[in-house]
């Protein structure tokens, strides 16, 4: 196909599967769209047979790594283990919304760092819902938190996030010392977000709320914990001896599924449905469209874009860089579009590629798929949530986290080095 016209098709499907994946016209997967376009750029030649094989090659375990965390986390709330967080909070919240907003910050840092942002959104923020509902609290600024954290506190682990998966494999970093350079990051991105929102919804805190009735504490799902510490111990062990830790999330996901099985808690079906078929999908054909755009002429753009070295500065520049793109056309092809040109320049380039795509959501809806999902979520428990606050929030929390995280990321590197 002619360079021009493989540029202009591979562009225009990517801005038609990024729109139809917010808009999700009449309810359609985002799959629906997605998939015909990845066809499309392969039939057309807008992308070699090669390096649509070659890209698919690439993403085969991110995404086999990504399903086995799905049912995973879903197996756990089964479990119960989500409504024991939820109670714990009531309990010892005792009617002050101010030290709910802090177990809530604990409880969904530690959820999106071990089972992936995902689960925050989709199981934590509607126990989040109810839990302020219960306690009487204004419940904007838990379930704002749940949302902002999901992406700001996806830093950690390389199991964190699906764009963390994509850079994992390109940094050459292990299990260890991937979480031993994002800590810092981590902890301060984190504190910031904590310090701005208890700011910004001071008037909603100050709100007051009401004891809950004391009610006997449900059992704690001991068997889903050890599981989850387990899994979590599997991929520390997988790593160091050179095994994906794709294994060790399957593993962890067979463990649970047989014993729900067996207790007749689940079906086969359900289990495969709660692996979200038609978004690994999505994954795979956004992956390949991507790639179109990439080979097209945009790798050649942004190579006089991103910033060269590992300094502070070049690491600023590079996660803005990371941050404005991820808004611009979502955080998973900001991260596959920029991997290539920054893998070169070492590990803490690509990290710092992470700290943009995963902090720089939380400005806008766009920026991540989790955004939009927990958008859904708060529509389905008649919360609109109003498109002004989240605005300004995120004006307050983006600049100052991703400054503050990038810092600290500079820091660990000169400590532990890449």
């Amino acid at each position: 196909m002619n360079p021009s016209l493989a540029e202009t098709l591979s562009v225009g499907l990517l801005a038609l599967v990024l729109v139809c994946a917010v808009v999700r016209p009449r309810g359609w997967a985002e799959a629906v769209v997605a998939a015909p376009a990845a066809g499309v750029v392969v039939a057309t030649g807008a992308i070699g047979w090669d390096h649509a094989r070659a890209e698919a090659a690439q993403l085969g375990p991110v995404i086999g790594f990504l399903a086995a965390v799905l049912v995973l986390a879903r197996l756990c709330d089964d479990e119960g283990l989500f409504h024991a967080c939820g109670a714990w909070m009531a309990r010892t919240a005792a009617g002050r919304p101010r030290r709910l907003l802090a177990q809530v910050f604990v409880v969904a840092a530690l959820i999106t760092a071990v089972l992936s942002l995902d689960a925050t959104v989709v199981l934590l923020t509607p126990v989040v819902f109810v839990t302020a509902a219960r306690l009487g609290a204004r419940p904007r600024p838990h379930v704002h938190a749940c949302a902002h954290l999901s992406n700001t506190a996806s830093l950690l682990l390389p199991v964190s996030n699906l764009t963390n998966l994509l850079a994992f494999a390109a940094s050459g970093l292990s299990f260890t010392r991937f979480a031993g350079l994002m800590t810092p990051p981590w902890l301060v991105a984190i504190g910031v977000e904590y310090v701005v929102l208890r700011r910004f919804f001071a008037a909603d805190l100050d709100a007051g709320a009401r004891a809950p009735q004391v009610d006997d504490p449900p059992e704690l799902p001991l068997f889903a914990l050890v599981t989850v510490v387990c899994t979590l111990g599997g991929f520390v062990l997988a790593s160091a001896v050179g095994v994906s830790p794709a294994w060790a999330a399957v593993a962890g996901a067979l463990v649970l599924a047989a014993r729900a099985l067996a207790q007749h808690r689940t079906t086969p079906a359900a289990i495969v449905r709660s692996a979200s078929p038609a978004f690994l999908a999505f994954v795979l054909a956004l992956g390949i469209v991507v790639r179109a755009v990439v080979d097209n002429g945009l790798a050649a753009g942004l190579a006089h874009l991103v910033p060269g070295g590992s300094g502070l500065p070049a690491l600023l520049g590079i996660a803005v860089l990371a941050a404005v793109l991820a808004n611009v056309i979502n955080n998973l092809p900001a991260v596959l579009v920029l991997l290539p040109p920054t893998a070169a320049a070492g590990p803490g380039a690509v990290l710092a590629v992470l700290i943009g795509v995963n902090i720089g959501p939380n400005l806008t809806y766009a920026g991540s798929l989790a955004t939009l999902l927990w958008r859904r979520i708060m529509r389905e428990h008649d919360s609109e949530v109003d498109l002004r606050v989240f605005t300004r929030l995120g004006l307050l929390t983006v600049p100052a986290a991703l400054g503050a995280a990038v810092l600290a990321l500079w820091g660990s590197l000169q400590l532990i080095g890449p």
